[in-house]
């Protein structure tokens, strides 16, 4: 009797080793195939991603990836509570995506859209309003690898929001704005993103002559504010990094 026992133990056991083997086959297999299935682009970005996922917890901000648009608009609304009220800057990131709609589509959100009115009086007002919203969106022109977030400003209400006001203030940044350092960032939001961004505009600055930053001091230069955000004072702002080529 006590050696069918040992028998039988000996055979769960072998059972459960081999049911526990396979299981670690199965995960192997599922990881690798996920990870042959990626194109060398995406196998980057979500390495590099996981690295600034780092970095931007390092300086009290949460942070997410999301791999493509589509699942970027999905993460933001549910970072977002019923109830909210909700405003954003000039992001074309923001609105080409889609996130005003599928924020409005919940119907359980206060959504503040400077394009919905008329007046600059009513623009105005929406800027106001911002520093008392219980979110923010933007975009970045530039983030460094090590997480630091450049913006530049013309009238200044979107950066004045980021710095101060708002409950939360959540990004949404493709990974085509990252720039290897602080420097790269600043050059890129400088010689890449402000041109690009003049040019949806009808005004008079040099860049809008040969698409190039000349450092101007033209009265109607759209670069007259630099902002820089290191670190998150008590935890306000989210990134979202997405694997896709978003704004300018």
């Amino acid at each position: 009797m006590l050696e069918m026992l040992r028998h039988a133990t000996k055979q769960k056991m072998i059972l459960i080793f081999c049911i526990f083997r396979n299981l670690i086959v199965s995960l192997h297999d599922e990881t690798y195939n996920i990870f042959v299935n990626m194109t060398p682009t995406e196998l980057r970005n979500e390495r590099l991603a996981e690295r600034m996922i780092k970095q931007l917890k390092r300086r009290n901000m949460e942070a997410f990836y999301c791999a493509t648009a589509a699942e970027a608009v999905k993460k933001v609304s549910e970072l977002i509570a019923d109830g909210s009220s909700v405003t954003w800057g000039g992001s074309m990131t923001i609105r080409d995506i889609g996130i005003p709609q599928a924020l409005k589509g919940r119907g359980t959100l206060e959504v503040l859209d400077r394009d919905e009115v008329e007046s600059r009086e009513e623009v105005v007002h929406i800027y106001e309003r911002a520093f008392t919203a219980d979110v923010y969106l933007s975009s970045a022109n530039a983030i460094s690898e090590d997480g630091v977030i450049v913006n530049i400003d013309g009238n200044g209400n979107r950066v004045a929001a980021i710095t101060w006001g708002p409950k939360k203030v959540i990004f949404v940044i493709g990974l085509n704005k990252v720039a290897q350092t602080v420097e790269a960032a600043l050059s890129r939001a400088r010689g890449t993103a402000s041109p690009v961004n003049a040019a949806r505009f009808d005004i008079k600055t040099p860049c809008q002559t040969d698409g190039v930053c000349h450092n101007c001091n033209s009265p109607e230069s759209i670069c007259n504010y630099v902002h820089f955000l290191r670190n998150s004072p008590r935890n306000r702002h989210t990134v979202v990094l997405v694997g896709e080529d978003l704004g300018y």
